[in-house]
């Protein structure tokens, strides 16, 4: 048995892209993770070869060198497939899920000539800049502040952020800034390209898990950037946040389902041929009931899911169903590693075994994308409390 149930969202169009990129995982990135592991950091060149194989900025139009397949069903496969492997330090879903859309939905015309093509071919890495040092969740608290110059012609920023996934390899960043004194209308997006005078590249954080993820602090010293790459308007930033967060909480559900299939999986074979007691640790009653909730919870978390993708898809997925989506399944799959690393033993606490990786690199999807506790206050205030 599989915790993978039989699924209908997807056409023999994505089952294809699917087999593609499980090849390219294969060929490209397995026999390289340990050593990312290692160093802190993937290497850029996979960036690259990502885009050669046309698995960055999918929605991206033709005119602009992308693929115009504006269908998340192709987002979700990359993430399911990531997930799968535990492959949490290659976060090409940063770039496609999280930061492209504002790029897509608000750049000018020419911003767009200027930076999408390097984002559908690798060359420009993205990352967005919300957290600081004293604002987390609370997005009305953000110090960092953009100041008009006297010509006007830029910003002057001044601030820090971190906690920003893919600090280090960026080439843009896109920085949300306090350009006006409103807690939520003197927000703006500004994107700050990696050679920026003034922009530095702090600390490569040290983490419990998601070691090849590079996740770094930021600073701006009187970083001068063109007013030009203002992304949309000017003081409407925490509109287009909330607008885009909903997408960004779903991919990191999306993600928690896939890992947590996965590591059940794996799991289920370890106890069929892990003795003890002269017999199977799977045929103990413990084991079968553990395992049978967990394949049961992970069941009805597939169907959900499944529903609020093509509810997104569709532009029907509210705000209070993708924070639904987000807690409980992020909580699920910090469960779900948890007993299965029970469930391996003394193996499961050695770093040979995937579940060791699985349960140290999920722990942070209940905080990261809006924490648990934002996330239950999101539907709170959705139920009129």
């Amino acid at each position: 048995m599989s915790a993978v149930q039989s699924r209908t969202i997807f056409e023999p169009s994505h089952e294809l892209f699917r087999e593609s990129f499980r090849a390219f995982l294969a060929k490209e990135v397995l026999p390289c993770y340990s050593q990312w592991e290692q160093d802190g950091i993937v290497d850029r060149a996979i960036w690259i070869k990502a885009g050669q194989q046309g698995f960055l900025g999918l929605g991206v139009p033709e005119e602009y060198g992308g693929a115009g397949t504006d269908d998340f069903r192709y987002n979700v496969i990359i993430a399911e497939e990531l997930a799968r492997q535990t492959l949490s330090g290659l976060v090409f879903t940063m770039q496609n899920d999280v930061a492209l859309p504002y790029f897509l939905h608000l750049a000018t015309e020419e911003q767009k000539r200027r930076w999408l093509p390097g984002i559908v071919s690798g060359e420009k890495i993205t990352a967005i800049a919300m957290t600081e040092p004293q604002a987390g969740s609370d997005l009305a608290g953000i110090r960092t502040r953009a100041v008009r110059s006297a010509a006007g012609d830029e910003y002057i920023l001044n601030g820090a952020k971190t906690f920003i996934s893919n600090g280090q390899l960026a080439d843009l960043v896109i920085v949300v800034a306090r350009t006006g004194e409103d807690r939520h209308r003197g927000l703006s997006l500004i994107v700050v390209e990696g050679d920026t005078p003034g922009f530095t590249r702090g600390r490569r954080l040290d983490k419990i898990g998601m070691h090849s993820q590079d996740t770094s602090e930021l600073f701006f010293d009187d970083a001068r950037v063109p007013a030009a790459n203002l992304l949309g308007e000017e003081n409407r930033g925490f509109y287009a946040l909330v607008r885009n967060l909903a997408q960004e909480r779903l991919s990191a559900a999306v993600g928690a389902v896939a890992g947590a299939e996965s590591m059940l999986t794996d799991t289920l074979e370890y106890v069929k041929g892990r003795v003890a007691f002269g017999q199977p640790i799977g045929r103990f009653q413990n084991t079968r009931f553990v395992l049978a909730e967990l394949f049961t919870e992970a069941r009805v978390a597939r169907v959900f899911i499944d529903h609020c993708i093509t509810e997104h898809l569709s532009g029907r997925l509210p705000d209070n169903e993708a924070a639904m989506a987000k807690w409980w399944t992020t909580e699920l799959q910090n469960r779900v590693m948890d007993r299965c690393l029970q469930l391996h033993g003394g193996y499961g606490y050695m770093n040979e075994y995937r579940v060791a990786r699985a349960w140290r690199d999920s722990r942070v999807l209940t905080i990261a994308a809006g924490s648990t506790e934002i996330m239950k206050e999101i539907i709170g205030r959705s139920l009129g409390l």
